[in-house]
């Protein structure tokens, strides 16, 4: 699995694969284009954000880490990171998010980051699974969502 960071000519393929999580019924939120590039890859406040492509360059997932800032729609404390981990259904449960993560986690440190959120929809046991097992912890609960936060420690 090759991990890199994400640039515009990603947008479609990162479109069409949160297109399939809506079709899985894992995501309700926006899928096309345009809001993969405002969101995630020109997002003003991105600290990082990667793709995992297998081999034969086939996208698997991405994570993005972006610095919360005042009036953010999750409510995350300013100046924490916000993460977004996104796995292709064909690709669960096969260590894709965990190997972003230790790419997202390195991105937080050099940014100076202490603390990074996840905001997870509470009927998303896999996310929240996902979540915890990486080290990250329920902090509070928000509209039908469990928010883990994952502090960071000096290297």
């Amino acid at each position: 699995m090759q991990i890199r960071a994400t640039v515009a000519a990603d947008a479609m393929s990162m479109s069409a694969m949160l297109k399939q999580l809506v079709a899985a019924g894992k995501r309700t939120s926006s899928a096309d284009k345009p809001f993969v590039l405002s969101n995630y890859i020109e997002n003003p406040n991105r600290v990082a954000c990667s793709v995992a492509l297998d081999d034969d360059g086939t996208l698997r997932g991405f994570q993005s880490l972006k610095l919360a800032v005042e009036g953010n729609r999750f409510d995350t404390p300013v100046g924490w990171g916000i993460i977004g981990t996104h796995v292709s259904p064909k690709a669960s449960r096969k260590g894709v998010g965990t190997t972003l993560f230790e790419v997202t986690k390195a991105a937080a440190r050099n940014a100076g980051l202490e603390t990074i959120e996840a905001y997870i929809a509470s009927t998303n046991v896999a996310g929240q699974a996902y979540y915890e097992k990486i080290g990250f912890r329920t902090y509070r609960t928000a509209d039908g969502s469990t928010c883990k936060c994952y502090h960071l420690t000096k290297p």
